[in-house]
């Protein structure tokens, strides 16, 4: 295999101009592939999926900063099984970028909502590379370890089924965003976009709010899909005819609970009274967060406003370092 940095920023070279490619291009026909197999993606999500690759994980110098770091690649590579989720497009392409960066082979076993893309960028890595070590699993190759992503029910079944190798097993996880009271109208719009961005759907996705007492909140919508919208509607009636109180943003309801929402259309939002008391509620609750968004409290899992969906390299999911995890294997 060449080298990972010259593999993965030659990756990251074609994916650039992704997004420019019309619908009748070989490109533009796997996004509309892409968005009839699953319903939730737009062509303008899975552009932007490609371009923060491009522009952000696939960086040649952001890939050696990266990697500089890690005694890589392995003395003794390992066959390494990717279980991906499929909730964003090209989710799982992280965890793919990890194994082979690392040195090891990647079996990857896509998500049914998502196999279309992940083919595509697999079939791109083998064309620039044909001797880079990633396939599709089949099933019944034995594999000396696992990083699986799913739902907290998936969790459950990789840890049994998984039971005798190492294992990188992540459930679920949600963001939320602290605010101040002082955010310009442009980190109000970068807020928007963490958490109305890919209709919602990932964990690093904002949908709780803790807001300074007394605080308005206005927020912007941008533009959602139908699928979003029917959802809406749904959670708006429901509570409309149970006499719950909540704030219509549009095309999303916002509730005041100092607890995750389970609608996908549905915020929550919680007054605070000191900066003290969100610092318990994040720390008491650590284990379920991805990223905090805010400029005013820190966090080892803080992001910008608008910078939630566009995690750099070292951004590891649930705070598990992977590489370092790739790195131990024996």
């Amino acid at each position: 295999m060449k080298d990972a940095i010259e593999l993965f920023s030659e990756l990251g070279r074609r994916l650039g101009g992704f997004g420019s490619f019309g619908g009748d291009s070989p490109a533009g026909d796997v996004v509309a592939q892409a968005c009839r197999a699953n319903a939730w993606f737009t062509p303008a999500d899975v552009r932007r999926a490609a371009a923060a690759l491009a522009g952000g994980m696939l960086r040649r110098e952001a890939l050696g900063k990266w990697l500089s770091a890690y005694p890589v690649p392995v003395c003794t590579p390992r066959r390494v099984l990717v279980v991906m989720a499929g909730n964003i497009p090209m989710v799982g392409f992280f965890d793919l970028l990890c194994v082979l960066a690392s040195g090891h082979k990647c079996l990857v076993k896509p998500s049914a909502k998502d196999t279309v893309l992940m083919k595509y960028v697999v079939g791109l890595l083998h064309d620039i590379d044909p001797e880079v070590p990633v396939g599709f699993y089949d099933g019944k190759t034995p594999v000396d370890a696992v990083i699986a992503t799913g739902s907290d029910n998936a969790n459950r079944y990789f840890r049994a089924r998984y039971a005798g190798i190492p294992a990188l097993l992540r459930g679920n996880r949600q963001s939320v965003a602290v605010l101040s009271g002082r955010e310009t109208p442009g980190q109000l719009a970068g807020l928007a976009d963490d958490i109305w961005a890919y209709s919602g759907l990932g964990c690093r996705s904002v949908s709780l709010l803790f807001v300074p007492a007394g605080y308005e909140l206005r927020l912007a919508m941008p533009e959602v899909n139908d699928k979003y919208r029917n959802n809406y509607r749904q959670q708006k009636a429901l509570l409309e005819m149970s006499g719950r109180p909540f704030l219509d943003l549009g095309a999303a309801v916002a509730v005041e609970q100092r607890a995750f929402p389970t609608a996908l259309s549905c915020l929550g939002y919680s007054y605070y009274a000191s900066a003290g008391e969100v610092e318990a509620w994040l720390a008491a609750h650590d284990a379920e967060l991805q990223c905090v968004v805010s400029e005013s409290i820190s966090h080892s899992r803080r992001a910008g406003f608008g910078r939630a969906q566009s995690p750099a390299l070292t951004d590891y999911p649930d705070d598990r370092d992977v590489i370092a995890f790739l790195t131990s294997l024996k």
